[in-house]
């Protein structure tokens, strides 16, 4: 019974998940300004990573967690640059 209940929760999640980065995604192209392209790309970049990490919780390997640790990484240096270039014009000084 327990098992059921957590595939039924972990399906549920994926869904869910799968739903916000369709909604960020939409919020990025068609986002009226700059600042909320920035934002949507902030928000796709922490759902796909939760998403890696419900999957893998699913799968029980161990590669999705390495894989969320990437994203994670790269997601917070592409929102500092992008945050940087919107304040400054320039990326490197």
């Amino acid at each position: 019974m327990t098992a059921e209940i957590l595939r039924f929760a972990l399906g549920y999640a994926q869904i869910a998940l799968i739903l916000a980065l369709a909604l960020a995604c939409w919020r990025m192209l068609l986002g009226p300004r700059a600042q909320d392209r920035v934002l949507g790309l902030d928000t796709m970049y922490i759902n796909a990573m939760l998403l890696f990490l419900v999957i893998g919780m699913g799968n029980g390997n161990v590669f999705f967690f390495e894989g969320a640790l990437v994203i994670a990484v790269l997601g917070f240096v592409t929102t500092v640059c992008a945050a940087k270039f919107l304040m400054r014009g320039e990326v490197i000084e």
